[in-house]
């Protein structure tokens, strides 16, 4: 079976902006190509890269020291990620995702998952799909099973359902279910930093455990903890319907 993302990530022929040819590298986003760029940190055959210029095949860009190119295969997969693994590219990190994985194609996260967190994590070396999926206005669901150390009442979920303040705002309205005395199901449309940890916090609640199980058509299913797999085309395809319509750069975060 083909699948629409993997086409659109071959058509590599044509010169292209370098923060897209820096994206869809898996490099980073757009955005923060553009910072690289703009830092002198980029160049284009050994001459220092100027933010909009386009590159062709053949040409050599390199970030530092390091030669960025885009690979031939499009690679996206879902990883158990075990708590105190973080996500971050510091080489600095022991306990990095990017060592842990140590995965023979450069990929990166799309969307975070914070240290104590563990659970669905998508790596990718397509950088559209982490521009995609990161940007907040889009709404991409993502599911979480949760444990918390009190009693979880009536109230605890109507509250958690209906929004939270917590960080200047107040989330969005998200579905809550009650699974067992401790236990719940959140669903979620955004991703602001901790968010499930500092919603329970604001409501009396500390979180014990906390596995995401759902990215958008995504499950983490009997994906055993610290393995991963490649995405099926026909998580592909489901996954491009989503993001089809998605447009811009306005990041969210898990």
């Amino acid at each position: 079976m083909s699948n629409r993302i993997r086409e659109e990530f071959l058509q590599k022929k044509e010169p292209v902006r370098l923060n897209k040819y820096l994206s869809e590298a898996g490099m980073c986003s757009r955005r923060e190509a553009d910072r690289l760029i703009e830092s002198g940190k980029v160049t284009v055959d050994g001459r220092p890269a100027q933010t909009g210029m386009k590159v062709s095949p053949g040409q050599v860009v390199r970030v530092g020291r390091k030669v960025v190119s885009k690979q031939d295969e499009m690679i996206v997969l879902a990883v158990n990620k075990p708590r105190g693994i973080v996500c971050t590219e510091e080489r600095r990190e022991r306990n990095s995702i990017v060592r842990f994985l140590d995965y023979p194609v450069r990929v990166t996260y799309a969307g975070r998952l914070d240290k104590d967190s563990r659970g669905l994590l998508l790596m990718t070396n397509n950088g559209d799909i982490i521009n995609q999926m990161m940007r907040a206005a889009n709404c991409h669901e993502k599911e979480y099973k949760v444990t918390v150390d009190k009693e979880i009442t009536a109230d605890f979920l109507k509250q958690m359902s209906g929004g939270v303040p917590i960080l200047d705002t107040v989330t969005r309205p998200c579905r809550v279910e009650k699974l067992g005395k401790y236990t719940f199901s959140i669903t979620l449309t955004q991703g602001l930093n901790r968010q499930i940890r500092r919603m329970c916090q604001a409501l009396g609640y500390e979180v014990k455990d906390l596995v995401r199980m759902r990215i958008m058509n995504i499950r983490l299913g009997s994906l055993r903890e610290g393995q991963h797999r490649k995405l099926t085309d026909e998580e592909l395809n489901g996954l491009y319907e989503m993001m089809k319509d998605s447009r811009g750069e306005d990041y969210g975060r898990d």
